[in-house]
């Protein structure tokens, strides 16, 4: 392997994924483990589909069951992953859910479930890999998945788009904070991607269609397209990128 190659490369690196068991999530655990990175995937529900996907690249999967709509999971993940390996290298943030509804009928409950998932357990679990990074002074990597609605209002979602809206901030906010002591703190904006959270607008005919026409690529995103810029953000190729989000689009955001 080359010096550029080597630059991409995982091997010998441990990363945990929430969200671990479909879509996104699913796709970022088959691309940190095809780079050579131990993958441990967090969800809630079994990750066998993510393991035979791991496996079918030659990489390394473990399966942490936990219920991260409460914070006590944290522990119970550190605790479980740290009994398995060394030391804990990359993490990613990408377990999420979205509540659909008219701003006008948003429950309390409803508000805080989506705020408490994608955004306070984003900050919490991010704390808990950075007091051991800075702790033996050897760095890390933490790789939060925005949204468009990081920048944009969109409609029906209000908590979602708030959530999304302050991971945007928080990674910055973390990276000026942590870069000081060789933690990179980076996001992906995937853009309008064919996952179970996109089931409802790609079924309606009207929504799907204006969708794909602002689409510049003019296609839904996979979890496949977004491979690239997570090895890329793990990886020692970032290692001067700090704060910064990547918006994987198909152009969204340039029309």
């Amino acid at each position: 392997m080359n010096s550029i190659q080597n630059l991409f490369s995982l091997a010998g690196k441990t990363a945990i994924v929430t969200g671990a068991n479909t879509g996104l999530g699913q796709g970022i655990c088959v691309a940190l483990a095809a780079a050579g990175a131990h993958v441990f995937g967090v969800a809630r529900r079994s990750c066998e589909e993510t393991l035979n996907k791991v496996n079918e690249v030659g990489g390394q999967f473990t399966e942490v069951i936990a219920d991260l709509s409460d914070l006590s999971a944290i522990e119970k993940i550190m605790t479980e992953v740290k009994s398995k390996t060394e030391r804990i290298d990359i993490l990613v943030n990408n377990a999420g859910i979205i509540k659909r509804a008219d701003a006008i009928d948003v429950t309390v409950a409803e508000w805080d479930q989506v705020i408490d998932l994608n955004q306070k357990l984003v900050f919490f679990l991010s704390q808990a890999v950075a007091k051991d990074w800075i702790a033996d002074q050897k760095g890390g990597k933490i790789i939060n998945i925005c949204s468009m609605l990081s920048y944009q209002g969109g409609i029906r979602v209000p908590s979602y788009t708030t959530s999304k809206s302050g991971v945007a901030g928080l990674t910055r906010a973390l990276a000026n904070e942590w870069a000081i002591h060789n933690i990179n703190v980076n996001a992906i904006a995937p853009g309008y991607m064919a996952t179970n959270n996109t089931t409802q607008l790609r079924n309606d005919s009207n929504r799907n269609d204006a969708i794909l026409e602002r689409i510049p690529a003019g296609r839904w995103g996979t979890p496949e397209d977004m491979y690239g810029a997570a090895i890329f953000l793990a990886s020692d190729a970032s290692a001067y990128m700090n704060g910064f989000t990547i918006a994987v689009d198909g152009g969204w955001l340039a029309r």
